[in-house]
């Protein structure tokens, strides 16, 4: 299938957020807060943090309403949208995008404005939302999950989230060829595939656990909000952090589902293999 003008251009926007390297905070400050984010550690562990994404992501996936993508993409079904108009899917997408910043904004300083404390309730609060806002997102370009794919759905999902928390390009990297890879499994219905892979073999193509996701996810989210432990600042802190993360996560489901789209209308070819 030919590639439209607009195709084109959101595919070079793709390649370009794939090859950019992830801006969590500066090494500088990093160091200067590390005693608080080992705080932060505490307050809320890698075991809280595993349990938070492993609840977030079967409660994002029942929060993901599609009364509003129905409507506004003047469509009957939300498969019609996978095949339908990317510019419509990437507007609709927008709204999304800008209600889930508004709310992580809101939930930000008010927990953030309590100082440490705050953390135990923000940071599951923030990674349910992340989730919702990635299923959400998913909804918009075609790809919702029901009773038949749950579990295809999540995988992908809980990608997009490790590579939007990745510190760095190469850790991104690995977790976009997961993303690629589970797409195709998907595409070609060939999901039982994963699950006959051994471990070794699943980490070579940057498929991940939930394990896995946790600790990458803790390390960048401990990072954002290590200066919002401090009570006098934390409620601007909270505020503005969340945004960030919430933007930086629904700009990686947005580019993702993005690929995805144009894999499935065969607009581009896919960059993954069964091997």
């Amino acid at each position: 299938m030919k590639q439209s003008e607009y195709e084109k251009q959101q595919y070079d926007l793709i390649t370009e957020w794939e090859n950019k390297e992830p801006s969590v905070v500066s090494k500088l400050v990093s160091t200067i807060l590390s005693p608080v984010s080992n705080l932060i550690s505490i307050v809320v562990p890698e075991k809280a943090i595993e349990g938070a994404i492993d609840a977030a992501n079967a409660t994002a996936q029942y929060l993901t309403d599609t009364a509003d993508v129905l409507r506004d993409g003047k469509v009957e079904s939300i498969a019609e949208l996978r095949t339908k108009d990317l510019k419509l899917s990437d507007q609709i997408a927008d709204t999304v995008h800008n209600w889930a910043i508004g709310i992580a904004v809101t939930e930000g300083a008010a927990t953030g404005s309590i100082g440490l404390p705050g953390m135990a309730v923000d940071i599951p609060f923030v990674i349910t939302l992340a989730l919702r806002t990635i299923h959400k997102i998913g909804v918009c370009y075609g790809f919702n999950a029901d009773a038949s794919n749950a579990e295809e759905e999540k995988a992908f999902a809980l990608g997009v989230l490790s590579a939007a928390s990745a510190s760095t390009l190469t850790e991104k990297t690995g977790f976009i060829l997961g993303l690629k890879q589970i797409s195709l499994l998907i595409q070609k219905n060939a999901w039982k595939k994963l699950a006959e892979m051994s471990s070794a073999n699943l980490l070579a193509k940057g498929v991940i656990n939930i394990k896995q996701a946790a600790k990458i996810i803790g390390v960048n989210l401990t990072k954002r909000k290590a200066s919002q432990a401090i009570p006098v600042i934390g409620a601007g802190v909270g505020a503005s952090m969340n945004a960030s993360f919430i933007n930086d996560i629904a700009w990686a489901a947005r580019r993702s589902f993005q690929r995805r789209w144009l894999e499935e209308n065969k607009v581009i070819e896919s960059e993954a293999s069964l091997d």
